[in-house]
């Protein structure tokens, strides 16, 4: 299985996603709306540069979804950033990873594809599991925690746009659309507030963005060569990397009952995959 390389693909994409968290810990005194500017400048050269090699018209042609997905895509980013900043990592890209179950409720309005009496148990699980992480831990004000949820919706919205455009626009199309849409917006709120970067801030930020466009191509690379439910799983080890790089580097710990909240959040999750992907074979 691990030979197959989408398979390669997703696990370096995972990593890549992993080292971009990273370097966002690294700056927390630099406003999350000011490290996505420097990640849009980055990725928006990158891909359009991508695009040009391959002769690809980089404007699409549904461009209300794509538009949509940049905006979306940009308030969930500048959310998960502000957690990444205030959270310990790990507990930020647990409840980030609710977005596939946003994902779901929203395909229900927005695709027309419906959910199961079974698939909001699971949510229910993953939701209970949320409940547990901030309970337990001192360390996440509520305020935080209803932003990283807030995260994790505005993503499965962007998804959703993701798989509204699906048919008409390729991959990279859509990465690029992020940078497009983002950078304008993200530019008047950085004449609003701005920390000047010193030292090795220039490196995380440059990196921030190397790292998301490396990831990306991985990332879109892996869904064009395997079925999204063979793969989306395997995204959740970005869990264990999150885990050992907060513990390892900024002595981030983690009582019991946090990593039990934890493993509900991604089990319910990943019930929902399974049962999406049976589901799917049944008709």
């Amino acid at each position: 299985m691990f030979s197959r390389p989408g398979i390669k693909y997703i696990l370096l994409a995972t990593i890549f996603f992993q080292l971009m968290n990273t370097c966002v810990k690294f700056v927390p005194h630099i406003p999350a709306h000011q490290i996505i500017f420097f990640r849009s400048i980055i990725s928006l050269c990158a891909s359009f540069i991508h695009l040009k090699i391959l002769h690809i018209h980089p404007w699409g042609n549904h461009k209300v979804a794509l538009i949509l997905r940049g905006i979306f895509g940009m308030a969930s980013l500048t959310a998960f950033f502000i957690t990444l900043q205030r959270m310990p990592l790990a507990t930020a890209v647990t409840i980030q990873y609710l977005s596939p179950i946003f994902t779901i409720i929203f395909a229900t309005y927005i695709l027309g594809e419906k959910s199961k009496p079974l698939q909001y148990l699971f949510f229910i699980i993953s939701f209970a599991g949320v409940v547990i992480v901030r309970g337990f831990d001192d360390r996440i004000a509520t305020n935080d925690l209803i932003l990283g949820i807030l995260s994790a919706m505005f993503s499965g919205l962007a998804y959703n746009m993701i798989r509204k455009s699906r048919n008409t626009e390729h991959p990279l199309v859509v990465v690029f659309y992020f940078p497009l849409v983002a950078l304008p917006i993200i530019s008047v709120w950085c004449l609003t507030e701005w920390v000047n970067p010193v030292g090795w801030d220039w490196l995380f930020l440059i990196l921030t963005g190397v790292f998301t466009q490396i990831a990306q191509v991985f990332m879109t690379k892996a869904y064009q060569l395997e079925k999204a439910s063979t793969i989306s799983g395997l995204q959740y080890l970005g869990l264990i990397y999150s885990l050992s790089i907060g513990y390892l580097i900024f002595d981030e710990t983690y009582s019991w009952l946090s990593l039990v909240g934890m493993a509900l959040i991604v089990t319910g999750i990943l019930f929902n995959l399974f049962y999406e992907k049976i589901k799917a074979k049944t008709l």
